[in-house]
């Protein structure tokens, strides 16, 4: 037993030190490009015609977050098959330059380092490239993954292809439904956030870095600047009262944090972190 001279040295250089420097988690984050959107007509994102004729272009982001030695996956993007060409439907032109993978390969990284894939939804082009990290853990909002397990007869919104790891006759992927909110590593620095209403299980993540502050990344509760002001809820949306109810969440928690909100789809947002392969800290 150490003599008590030295416990209470040492519970006083504890108490001297400030409690950041004592908690502070080694983290960084990488925004990564997982392709590209055109929308030749944006009317289907409002379903009071806020957008109707209007023409964008989104981005497909992804987000690599490494805390200590492990890391985070946020979102797949699009299909790794779309890279060199392009498909068209309906009012949608997807494209892909650059695979998850590859950009990994520029880190040192490959899909075996990814602990963990957090995925904000499950639509396509949130879930293209999931395939590709069977050893990681899924974590995703447990009404989304109920509608996954559910999925595939004829006429279902959902393809549970890219879910196939997870699925029973896969290899066995370790999933984890998040009821609610998930402290992804436990110490608080990044945190899945329930934000249903654009699917049933939609959540969008809380990161907090040590030197660049607190992010809030919006999977698709906003889909570009516009329908944070005029609350424009897509009309595919599964529950339009759930997603006023998590605008209105995802506001007041970025205020409170004083959070820098990073809407995933926005070009216009890309320059709120570092270009690739820069990071975020």
């Amino acid at each position: 037993m150490l003599p008590k001279s030295t416990l209470l040295a040492g519970l006083l250089a504890a108490i001297a030190m400030p409690t950041a420097a004592q908690d502070a988690p080694d983290i960084e984050m990488w925004r990564l490009d997982c392709g590209t959107i055109e929308l030749s007509d944006t009317a289907p994102f409002s379903d009071t015609h806020l957008y109707d004729g209007e023409k964008r272009t989104f981005t497909d982001s992804c987000y690599l977050i490494r805390n200590g030695s492990r890391y985070l996956l946020w979102d797949a993007g699009l299909p790794a098959a779309l890279k060199g060409t392009s498909n068209t439907s309906g009012v949608f032109t997807v494209s892909v330059e650059s695979t998850i993978a590859e950009q990994l390969k520029q880190l040192s990284l490959s899909p075996a380092n990814i602990n963990f894939v957090g995925i904000s939804h499950y639509h396509f082009d949130h879930v293209g490239q999931l395939p590709e990290f069977p050893t990681a853990t899924l974590l995703i909002g447990a009404n989304d993954w109920a509608a996954v397990q559910a999925a595939g007869g004829e006429g279902s919104a959902i393809d549970p292809a890219p879910f196939a790891p997870w699925l029973p006759g896969g290899v066995d992927g370790v999933v984890e439904p998040v009821a609610g909110d998930r402290d992804v590593f436990g110490d608080g620095s990044v945190r899945m956030v329930a934000m249903p209403g654009h699917t049933p299980g939609h959540t969008a993540l809380v990161v907090k870095l040590p030197q660049s502050g607190t992010y809030m990344l919006t999977g698709d509760l906003y889909h570009f600047e516009e329908q944070i002001a005029n609350e424009g809820v897509p009309a595919f949306n599964t529950n339009r009262a759930d997603t006023l109810a998590s605008m209105h969440r995802f506001n007041q928690m970025a205020d409170n944090l004083d959070a820098t909100v990073v809407i995933q789809h926005d070009p216009r947002h890309l320059v709120r972190l570092p270009a690739f392969p820069e990071s975020a800290r």
